[in-house]
């Protein structure tokens, strides 16, 4: 198995070869959605990357475990173990059980997955199913000597671990920054540090949630969730652990602190981050009135959308922009992403109307644009290149269905073959444009065609053009040739 690929690293902040520490296996661990609300696009545009991801990385031939975490307890208001559990809060005010609540937006957050055609991930954990694997995490931390525990809460020792390691690795910030951008602890505060985080929680009289530990009756705080299950499923040292730019800071810098406090090792190999979103360049947010959620932008029901988009056409706008960089929603770029999805998918439906020539005759070296296809997902997955690539072949394709080129018998198998491996296995889209049903739309297109042919025949040309321009008007093209009149997709 050829391997060429070369990924950025957050941690060392440098592009790097990507090897395997146990090749051709790969441990690949995502954080997934915290499940007390609808699942918004910045999570969607996570989720859809670390699926090309995965499916590029499966396309190569290594047999790939994706873990993607379900977090439905312990998540409260605020990433510093302040404000209230969000599950509780939710449950309150919809006058539910939280695991009713779990339950509905787990289910949603599959559903819109689903629209956007991604592979579900190998394991998918949930915090409530791992309570006792985190107990004997938090066991370990304490008896290593970088936790402690207060009045039943048990806080990690961030002064303690950077004696001997690097608490803003994955950052590069400094120590002293952090510290001035923390509040000053309080007097009732248990901490003994400002930038000490919660391993496990004393709960409330009043908290929903609540499992029984050697330190109190309680729950687990965030982070320490996913270093227990990533731990459990791939191993104390994995190959990438990813999620959205915006963890990296507290999420995944305590991630590595306790893992490394826990079993003396990093956990991850190599650490990737997706970019934000932004709406007509302002940052996507809920308190700006910006945000819009996926199926807002599926139905076009949200003031800041002149219309609804297909979950493909999201899903290729998606990837026109590199995974991390900034993805910036506007109605334009909408809109020309819809039109190119379906040129794109236009294209390859006139495959299957090629009449090919001669073995020997083609006019386009296919060796070299799978090549090309294959350096541009080599380097950092870079789907915009790959993008490119494959609207020269659109030309290619158009060229040949008009007479202008040449495709002999043995190109359009290749081309084929290129189209099923880059369009449909990596990028992971699939033709929505007309529905699934092609042979009952090829049906109707001969009905429509047969009644042009008799109006023309009838010299009612007013009949003709208006058939041929309204069909065009809803992405329908109609060909004139000596074969007949053809159909395709604009």
């Amino acid at each position: 198995m050829e391997n060429n690929l070369v990924l950025y690293n957050t941690l060392t902040r440098t592009k790097e070869k990507f090897e395997p520490l146990n090749a051709p296996f790969v441990g690949m661990y995502v954080c997934g959605p915290t499940v007390y609300s609808d699942v918004h696009l910045g999570n969607c545009r996570t989720f859809v990357s670390f699926d090309l991801i995965f499916r590029y990385l499966l396309h190569l031939g290594f047999k790939v475990r994706y873990v993607r975490n379900i977090t439905d307890a312990g998540h409260l208001e605020g990433d510093r173990d302040e404000g209230d559990d969000k599950f509780a809060k939710k449950a309150k005010l919809e006058q539910l059980e939280p695991m009713e609540i779990v339950q509905k937006y787990t289910l949603g957050f599959h559903d819109v997955l689903r629209l956007f055609n991604t592979i579900p991930p190998s394991i998918e954990p949930t915090a409530t199913g791992h309570i006792s694997e985190q107990i004997e995490m938090v066991k370990q931390i304490i008896e290593n000597g970088y936790a402690y525990e207060v009045n039943g809460t048990v806080y990690f020792d961030v002064e303690k671990y950077v004696e001997k390691h690097d608490y803003t690795m994955l950052t590069n910030r400094k120590l002293e920054d952090m510290l001035n951008n923390t509040r000053e602890l309080g007097g009732q505060d248990e901490k003994k540090g400002r930038l000490d985080f919660a391993l496990w929680i004393k709960a409330k009289p009043e908290h929903i949630m609540r499992w029984p530990s050697p330190w109190s009756v309680g729950f687990p705080g965030w982070h320490i969730e996913c270093s227990a299950m990533s731990s459990k499923y791939l191993g104390a040292q994995f190959d990438i652990h990813g999620g959205g730019m915006d963890l990296a800071a507290t999420h995944h810098t305590n991630e590595i602190a306790q893992s490394e406090a826990c079993n003396h090792v990093q956990p991850a190999k190599y650490w990737m981050h997706t970019n934000m979103l932004t709406v007509n360049g302002a940052r996507m947010s809920k308190s700006s009135g910006n945000g819009f959620l996926p199926h807002e932008l599926f139905t076009g029901n949200h003031p800041l959308l002149t219309r609804g988009y297909s979950p493909m056409a999201v899903r290729f706008f998606m990837m026109q922009a590199h995974y991390r960089s900034t993805l910036d929603f506007s109605n334009d770029a909408l809109e020309a992403a819809d039109k190119g999805y379906k040129r794109l998918m236009s294209a390859i439906a006139l495959l299957d109307k090629i009449q090919p020539a001669a073995k020997g005759k083609s006019t386009v070296d296919i060796v070299q644009v799978r090549q090309n296809c294959y350096a541009a997902m080599d380097d950092d997955f870079n789907s915009p290149v790959l993008i490119a690539e494959l609207f020269e072949l659109v030309r290619y394709i158009n060229a040949v269905y008009d007479g202008k080129a040449v495709m002999d018998v043995d190109t359009l198998t290749e081309v084929k073959a290129l189209v099923q491996n880059f369009v449909f296995d990596v990028l992971g889209l699939k033709d929505d444009v007309l529905g699934a049903d092609t042979d009952s739309m090829d049906d109707l297109m001969q009905i429509i065609i047969n009644i042009r042919n008799e109006a023309k025949k009838n010299k009612d040309f007013t009949t003709s053009d208006t058939i041929r321009e309204e069909l065009n008007a809803i992405g329908i093209q109609l060909k004139d040739s000596k074969d007949g009149t053809l159909w395709n997709k604009i």
